[in-house]
């Protein structure tokens, strides 16, 4: 695919791409619940009077919107879900997005993306209003709840996957600096070691009330309600994981009246659900408290991420701030989605407070020890002092003791210069001729 191709709008090539990105996900899920769906009324012998009540109800339960019947409000639904169809947004938008698209290409995928599922639940929402009229029990959700919710859930997927795609490139043309890549990338490392952790400590508890477990698998007597405790079990285990992360950073999750968290357990009323057999019993051991050393392994691994390219000090500071909020902030996210109101045990959820502290807590604190630990702070090299230039001696004035020593060196027959005069030697007397008389002696007359 070459960059001239890719950068022509949308037309006969590129329509397969945005038709899919809009209604492939959505679709999907519809399917999937359709065909779960009529297997329950065809294994229960009833009746299909409803059934598009149903799916449609579980459609938008998918995207976190409330399921209404018979008065009793069913507001936690299961993120394994709602986290599948992320997923599925995302990958679907990342391939119809190459690293050299345009703008133009990445807001009609964009588009798509929120369009498609948007007009499905318009649908859903005048399907479960005229199934309402047979099935009175079903009660229509707020229109507005169930926009914006599939609204955020397909955003989320949609931003996931442009990012993916072109988010370097988009921070090289903004006045962004280059490394929120890597607080966004440190962020996810952390989160994924706390929800990772936290799942590990979830099976561990489980293991550990095996006991428990089996006893609400005997509610039911049939292989097939078994089987539906199970899958429900898996449906709802991020839930419980969330809750555990929530409470391996310092806050605390309630179901009901009961409450757990590192330090105290208030018990009470639970549902007959296999996979919260994992929720601590009163009395509290102390081993639950060796619970925060998860989110402080989470906190490692943010400091190890941000420590990759070392920065200069401020830079380093706000690298590690930032992914501590954007970590803080998804937490914070995934707890709001897995809480909610659970009919007659009351709401259901974390305290959202003492989470969002708690994360930003671990991953600040031991996340900074870990970047200085591992040399993520590049100090700055210390200038040379200059040396200081070599001062020229001075040259030193005549002074009259040495014009004086000139004079005596002239009169001693020296010249100034300090060098001995040349004596004069005198000149040698010529001898006269011997046909010419001396001065001094007369001529004399040889007549």
């Amino acid at each position: 695919m070459t960059r001239v191709e890719d950068n022509r709008a949308p037309g006969a090539r590129q329509a397969r791409d945005l038709v899919r990105v809009a209604f492939g996900p959505a679709v999907v899920a519809l399917v999937i619940i359709a065909a779960v769906t009529l297997l329950q009324l065809l294994i229960a012998n009833s009746d299909m009077t409803g059934a598009l009540g149903a799916i449609a109800s579980i459609w938008l339960g998918v995207h976190q919107v409330p399921i209404s019947i018979g008065g009793h409000e069913l507001g936690v639904m299961p993120l394994l879900p709602v986290l599948l169809m992320v997923w599925a947004t995302a990958r679907a938008t990342a391939r119809a997005v190459s690293p050299y698209s345009s703008w133009l290409v990445v807001r009609w995928v964009v588009a798509s993306a929120l369009g498609g599922p948007m007009l499905l639940a318009a649908i859903a929402l005048a399907v479960i209003h005229d199934a309402s009229s047979v099935l009175t029990e079903l009660q229509t959700p707020s229109a507005l709840r169930a926009f914006v919710s599939v609204l955020v859930v397909h955003a989320i997927g949609a931003s996931i996957g442009v990012w993916s795609r072109v988010g370097r490139r988009a921070l090289r043309t903004s006045p962004l600096p280059n490394w929120l890549a890597d607080s966004l990338r440190a962020a996810s490392a952390g989160v994924l070691a706390l929800v990772g952790l936290s799942g590990m400590v979830t099976a561990g508890s489980l293991v550990v009330h095996w006991a428990t477990m089996q006893d609400l698998y005997g509610i039911t007597d049939s292989i097939f309600g078994q089987f539906s405790l199970t899958v429900l079990s898996v449906l709802y285990a991020p839930n419980v994981i969330v809750g555990t992360s929530a409470i391996a950073v310092g806050s605390s999750a309630h179901l009901g009246f009961a409450t757990f968290s590192s330090f105290t357990v208030f018990g009470g009323d639970i549902p007959a659900l296999p996979i919260l057999a994992a929720v601590p019993r009163p009395p509290l051991g102390p081993v639950w408290v060796a619970l925060l050393i998860v989110g402080a392994s989470s906190g490692v691994a943010v400091g190890q991420q941000c420590a990759r390219r070392a920065l200069p000090l401020a830079q380093a500071v706000a690298k590690l701030l930032v992914a501590a909020v954007a970590g803080a902030a998804v937490m914070s996210l995934l707890a709001f989605g897995g809480s909610g109101r659970l009919g007659n045990f009351g709401d259901v959820g974390v305290d959202q407070g003492a989470l969002v502290l708690g994360v930003f807590f671990w991953f600040t604190v031991v996340g900074w020890v870990t970047v200085v630990m591992t040399g993520g702070v590049r100090r700055r090299p210390r200038r040379p002092k200059p040396r200081p230039e070599p001062v020229p001696e001075a040259e030193e004035p005549a002074d009259f003791a040495a014009e004086l020593e000139d004079d005596a060196l002239v009169e001693d027959g020296e010249e100034p210069g300090g060098e001995l005069a040349e004596e004069v030697e005198p000149a040698e007397e010529v001898e006269p001729a011997a046909d010419e008389p001396a001065v001094d002696e007369p001529a004399v007359d040889e007549r």
